[in-house]
């Protein structure tokens, strides 16, 4: 989603949950779109391009936000642009990422210099690339930005430089190995920020107000932090479907809402929701009528 006017950041600062308006050029930051009563809408990372704003978003919820964001635009100077079909993504993650994404693009900047959510504007051929340093994937690396009709073309120079490709189970073992919840899975439309343990990344405690400010507040200042339930993980004797219950004293206290075999870890690993009441490391549950446990998040440091 690009939005366009000099409105922009302030637009955006009465909507998103972190800090839109202190944001500089080629800087960016994590954050959630709420509704009135602190349920998610969506999550994104935002990047101030200097010019305009990008925020990434997946490409199943892109109208969603659009549509939501566009209700808001009375006065502002605020153009916001789906760009989905435009552009098209490249994740490069891992230990040798800074050295591959160097050899392929060849920048003029150390890349290993960009903070996260930092982003640089370099060339791959007759297109412009965005480089966006991030730790989406659940280890360090960056995204790729890039016209549609030259993804193919750059991931062909990425492998070049020594990049290989991960199939999906080895992506999905490191974003759980890492404790990372991902929108549609491990969050929704009912999930308070909170919850998912994503508020020190995607909420800022210092800002003005935001749609959905009032329920964080509360439950930050007047609850202590004490919600409901907690996205925890848990270590499993064997895989189960997402969605199974998570049993604790013979009743139910949760359900699972991701599933992993960890190569790192040499087992099943899951994450999903507790009551809080069981939400401490090494609390033993049942799942699928196995034992299992919940264990403190991230599982791999």
């Amino acid at each position: 989603m690009l939005l366009t006017g000099a409105d922009r950041r302030a637009y955006l600062q009465g909507l998103l949950t972190n800090d839109i308006d202190a944001l500089a050029p080629g800087t960016g930051c994590y954050a959630a779109l709420l509704n009135a009563r602190g349920r998610m809408i969506a999550d994104m990372r935002v990047l101030e391009l200097g010019d305009a704003v990008l925020l990434d978003v997946p490409a199943s919820l892109a109208e969603v936000v659009r549509a939501h964001l566009d209700r808001f635009v009375f006065s502002e100077d605020v153009q916001v642009r789906d760009v989905t079909a435009e552009r098209g993504e490249i994740g490069l993650y891992g230990p040798a990422a800074v050295t591959v994404a160097s050899t392929a693009l060849h920048p003029t900047i150390d890349l290993a210099s960009l903070p996260l959510y930092g982003s640089v504007v370099v060339r791959h051929g007759d297109h412009e690339v965005l480089v966006v340093r991030s730790d989406e994937a659940g280890v360090a690396g960056f995204d790729f930005i890039i016209d549609a009709a030259a993804v193919s073309s750059l991931a062909d120079a990425l492998r070049s430089a020594g990049a290989i490709d991960v199939d999906g189970e080895a992506a999905e073992a490191v974003r759980i190995e890492s404790g990372r919840p991902r929108f549609g899975d491990d969050m929704d439309e009912e999930t308070i920020p909170l919850e998912a343990g994503i508020e020190d990344r995607a909420i800022s405690r210092t800002k003005g107000c935001y749609v959905g400010q009032e329920v964080i507040v509360r439950v930050l200042d007047r609850g202590q932090g004490r919600v409901a339930r907690h996205l925890v993980g848990l270590e499993l004797t064997s895989p189960v479907a997402r969605g199974t219950a998570i049993a604790a004293g013979g009743r139910d206290v949760g359900k699972i809402t991701s599933v992993a075999h960890s190569p790192t870890l040499d087992r099943w690993i899951a994450l999903g929701y507790v009551h809080r009441d069981h939400a401490s490391d090494g609390t033993p549950v049942t799942v699928a009528g196995t034992e299992a446990s919940v264990r403190r998040l991230p599982f791999v440091e």
